[in-house]
């Protein structure tokens, strides 16, 4: 037996394992950046910062690993496997890490960073050593370079494809990553198993590597209980309902009789007091509306804005686009949902599609009498798109003539900015606008804008219909604004190529 590959054993190394390693690694050396930056995105919001971040940090980390393996002389199989044991125990621990971190100290960046910079080193140690050790088999540096980074970038590949199609929506972030941890560890035993007779420390290896699985083996089995517990914490109310859907994470609270829905952490309503949100998103636009036959809901995938639409009998098709089919077949068939927003996704007059808004707006041909724009928060890209010049012109192509088109337009108190982002960017497609908001006690002061392209009188307001919360002597009451709520100043058109509204929403509510 020898030592370390200076004084190999006489036989030939085979290199094949070593390349199927190289792709393994890769793949998992990106799913870690993803995990990282999702998590960040989904705890901190701002997509685009946090995996700027986390890929900057990632890349910068992995030049400091690669420019130290010049100290790794000798024994390079044992430095290897030590850094895939090392990787995949780090790495099967960050995603439990982060959220232990956000939901326990006050030290999430810090947490965050240093996860970041040590599995970035650990994988810039791997390709550099392994492919010294390939070309002090093959010597032919130029195959061994063309090979081990070919495996490399097609590896890196498959995890970015994996991760948001496979495993985020079937294992969240927290089973993911020990998974990942795991494939880390199994390359450790691969290379355990096929180069013993290069191994110095062979039994240290072993057991090193047996402990480590163990331990990730438990925390994958144990992920959901652990991660419930530590998401328990990051949430009032006691959570009855969890989902890691395709496209984000749903979370359903309950207290007494107080109902709440979370998608990314982000409230979506309270049964204590969503009716004053509805209402006012809703009714304005209707009764200002000279037909209310054809209705378009953009978003509203609870059906709570279809329930308040379902009361004028002149309505005959309402089409709802909300891109989450689980959240909109959730509300369709949870019985605590279903009794709040009246059964009406189910109602035969409600036709539902899960698809983009932006897309279907495009695709579509059909003209609506009222528009309901009832999405959520502009605090990533992919939101932020639905808030642009160009996505209200696309709204007001599929408008009939005096149509009504209501937006709900964030807070103009808490994110004062972005609310009249908002309303200039509308105005800017040649609508004619107002805005009003009103006091939903879980959400703040909320703000809407109201648009058509017909000029219309908010003075014609006259509400026919039941309601809990809206009647004719305070709909006027809405659309005046207090001094601190008012534009405090200039501020630019939001548009896909300078998404100014997205700056504007997360500096407000980072001060909050």
């Amino acid at each position: 037996m020898t030592d370390n590959t200076d004084n190999k054993n006489s036989n030939k190394l085979n290199a094949t394992p070593l390349l199927l390693a190289v792709f393994i690694i890769a793949i998992c050396g990106i799913i870690y950046e993803l995990i990282i930056g999702a998590i960040s995105s989904y705890l901190l919001g701002d997509s685009v910062k946090q995996y700027s971040i986390t890929i900057g940090l990632f890349m910068s980390a992995m030049g400091i690993g690669s420019y130290t393996t010049k100290h790794f002389q000798k024994n390079l199989f044992d430095v290897f496997i030590s850094i895939e044991l090392l990787i995949g125990l780090v790495g099967g621990l960050s995603a439990i890490s982060l959220f232990f971190a956000y939901g326990y100290s006050e030290i999430y960046h810090l947490v965050m960073y240093i996860t970041i910079i040590i599995i970035g080193i650990l994988v810039g140690l791997e390709i550099p050593i392994i492919t010294r050790i390939i070309e002090s088999e093959e010597n032919n540096l130029r195959l061994t370079i063309a090979n081990v980074l070919s495996f490399d970038y097609i590896g890196a590949l498959l995890g970015s494809i994996l991760f948001p199609i496979i495993l985020l929506p079937n294992l969240g972030q927290i089973r993911t990553a020990f998974l990942v941890g795991f494939i880390n560890i199994l390359v450790a035993n691969l290379v355990i198993y096929k180069y013993k007779d290069y191994i110095k420390n062979i039994k240290l290896m072993k057991v090193s590597a047996f402990i480590f699985a163990l331990l990730i083996i438990i925390g994958f089995f144990t992920g959901n209980y652990t991660g419930s517990i530590i998401e328990d914490n990051l949430y009032r109310d006691k959570i009855i309902y969890r989902q890691q859907t395709k496209y984000q994470k749903m979370i359903i609270t309950k207290h007494r009789d107080d109902l709440r829905m979370f998608l990314n952490g982000n409230i979506q309503f309270s049964s204590l007091d969503e009716y004053r949100y509805h209402e006012a998103l809703v009714h304005p636009a209707m009764s200002l509306s000279k037909n209310k036959e054809n209705i378009l809901i953009l978003g509203g995938g609870d059906g709570l804005a279809a329930r308040e639409i379902l009361k004028y009998d002149e309505v005959k098709d309402i089409d709802l686009v909300d891109l989450d089919k689980e959240v909109t077949s959730f509300c369709s068939n949870n019985p605590l949902i279903t009794k709040l927003n009246n059964n009406s996704l189910n109602n035969k007059k409600v036709n539902i599609y899960n698809e983009d808004a932006f897309k279907y707006l495009e695709n579509s041909k059909e003209l609506f009498d009222v528009i309901i724009v009832d999405l959520p928060d502009p605090n990533n890209e992919s939101l932020n798109k639905l808030y642009t010049n160009i996505f209200y012109r696309l709204i007001k192509k599929h408008l009939r003539k005096g149509g009504m088109v209501s937006i709900q337009s964030t807070s103009p108190y808490y994110a004062n900015e972005a609310y009249w982002c908002i309303r200039k960017t509308v105005k800017s497609e040649g609508y004619f606008t107002t805005g009003y908001h009103l006091n939903v006690p879980s959400f703040g002061d909320w703000g809407f804008t109201l648009a058509s392209n017909k000029d219309f009188s908010k003075e014609k307001i006259k509400l026919k219909i039941p309601t809990q919360y809206l009647n004719n002597e305070i709909i006027n009451s809405l659309f005046t604004f207090s001094k601190d709520t008012k534009l405090k100043k200039e501020i630019e058109i939001n548009s896909l190529t300078n998404p100014v509204l997205l700056n504007y929403y997360q500096k407000a509510w980072n001060s909050y």
